[in-house]
Formats: structure tokens, sequence, C-alpha cells
């Protein structure tokens, strides 16, 4: 009698503490009448109880920090959540979608001072150099699953 074969155990979610997904969509505007759900940036950081990116926990969370760019008709990017000097705030937070070229950033508007939850409002400087509104989708702690490892290109340490 042949044994059953090993059915591969499900990978359990884990809560990252202090870590928050953030998804951000288009809001309206001229360019999307009605906002743009099939556009937007699914990004991970750490935020404070009042839902502001926390710069204490900026250091720990450095590898974590991670951007994914999904626009419609377009190939999804991946990148990082970095923080760099310059810019009004004399630091800025940016999507860094390729770390040897800064043309590929995109430049959040005062993120340090914005309060990240579902509905709210941000704008970025986009590739394109201009500002564009968006709005919150939704802000949840972090659940660490295989889809977004396989999302975010997160890299599971021992």
């Amino acid at each position: 009698m042949a044994t059953p074969s090993a059915v591969p155990e499900r990978p359990e979610c884990t809560q990252l503490a202090d870590l928050s997904r953030i998804l951000l969509n288009p809001a309206r505007s001229r360019q999307y009448s009605e906002g743009a759900s099939c556009r937007g940036h699914d990004f991970i950081a750490p935020l404070d109880a009042d839902g502001h990116i926390d710069p204490e926990l900026r250091p720990k969370y450095r590898a974590d920090r991670r951007v994914r760019r999904v626009w419609q008709g377009e190939e999804d990017e991946v990148g990082c959540l970095v923080h760099k000097l310059g810019g009004t705030e004399l630091a800025r937070w940016v999507f860094d979608y390729n770390s040897d070229e800064d043309n590929h950033d995109e430049a959040g508007y005062t993120f340090g001072a914005h309060r990240f939850s579902s509905c709210e409002y941000v704008s970025i400087s986009g590739q394109d150099r201009k500002l564009h509104p968006l709005r919150g989708g939704a802000v949840d702690a972090v659940l660490l699953s295989v889809g977004l490892v396989n999302c975010c290109a997160l890299e599971l340490k021992p």
C-alpha cells in the first residue's frame, strides 16, 4: 500500500510589529475625474499611533520599507521607501525604484508631516515631476504572507 505524500503546510500569516501597509490611489483630478482604483502605490512603512511615519523606527525597518507601483497597462515597479536629504523639509521620503538613478524617484510631498489613513489625501511628485493627488485606500497592519513577500520583493530573514 502506498503511503500518502506529505501535504505542504500552509504558511501562517504573521503580523510585523510597528509596520503598516498603505495603499494610495490617484484621487479625483482633471486626469481622473472619478479617481483611479486600477492604479496606485502599495507600500510598507512604520507608522506611529497617529498615522505618521515614525522617525524613531525608520532605521530599524530600513530593509522592510517597500513599495509596489501598480499602473494599469504598465509593468509593476518594486522599490523602496527611502528617506533622502534635501527638499523643503530638508529631508524627504521618496519611492525609489532604481537606486542608481534619481529620475525614477517619486517624492512624497511633506510625507513626514502627513497622516496616513483611509480617505486622507497626500501628494507625490511623479516621475513626470508634477504633483499628483493621492487618496488613502487602506492602512492596515502588515501581515507577512507569501503574497506580500512576492509582490513587494521582500526577503525572509531567519
